[in-house]
């Protein structure tokens, strides 16, 4: 067997997917969730099924965007704030390289290397310019070139699962007439999503997936019955 061949019994990481594993699962169950509760609250609210639609849609279309958006604000933050982290290492490594030498050491230190292996681990890391700096920006504050995320990557990633989470509530507005039907339906569509995203995500986190879907139904389905509540409440107190 080839060495760079990994044995049958072989488990791989996920990979180049990780990063965006939260854009993922929050892009399409807060599409699942935040559509079914607005859609919730408007029926109890006693709005019709077309009133309904148009919320539904509006407010699909409206959490897409602003979900986009907000995600391409934090992420390109936090890539700027890295890139700011890592020149200021680079400096660090020109102007303070015995301070930086000797927190190598620690960090090393505190994770389990001693005595002449780590005195052989400091001095061949900082013996090599790029090494020195991946090392310190991993052990120093986190960051390693494969965990980097691309803001468009992760706008287009959350605002399009969003969409599609929002479908199930707004088509099951589309061709009924009773906003009772319609509610019906779209609990039922978007209790399927919401086991199916939560058991979805156990492939990568290795979990019980039945447990895990069935939480995240129980809380989506909760949220709407909180929802619907509000929606009854405003049509007694207000309209």
């Amino acid at each position: 067997m080839n060495e760079l061949e990994p044995p049958p019994d072989y488990q791989p990481h996920i990979g180049a997917t990780r990063q965006y594993m939260r854009d993922i699962i929050l892009g399409v169950n807060d599409g699942l969730v935040s559509t079914f509760l607005l859609v919730s609250g408007v029926v109890g609210g006693q709005l019709t099924a077309t009133q309904v639609l148009l919320t539904g849609v509006a407010g699909a279309v409206a959490g897409a965007i602003s979900m986009s958006i907000g995600e391409y604000i934090a992420t390109k933050s936090q890539e700027e704030v890295f890139d700011a982290e890592l020149e200021l290492e680079k400096y660090h490594l020109i102007h303070h390289r015995d301070h930086e030498r000797n927190q190598l050491r620690d960090m090393l230190e505190a994770r389990g290397l001693s005595g002449t292996d780590l005195d052989t681990v400091v001095e061949i890391i900082d013996s090599d310019e790029d090494a020195m700096l991946n090392m310190q920006a991993a052990l120093e504050f986190g960051i390693v070139d494969k965990e980097r995320r691309n803001p468009l990557a992760a706008a287009a990633t959350s605002g399009l699962l969003f969409l599609a989470g929002a479908l199930p509530s707004v088509v099951s507005f589309m061709f009924v007439d009773s906003t009772r039907t319609g509610l019906i339906l779209a609990a039922i569509l978007s209790g399927i999503g919401l086991f199916a995203v939560g058991a979805a995500k156990t492939i990568q986190t290795r979990k019980n997936p039945y447990r895990s879907g069935a939480e995240n139904l129980a809380l989506g389905l909760l949220g709407g019955v909180l929802a619907y509540g509000v929606g009854v409440l405003f049509d007694t107190v207000v309209a």
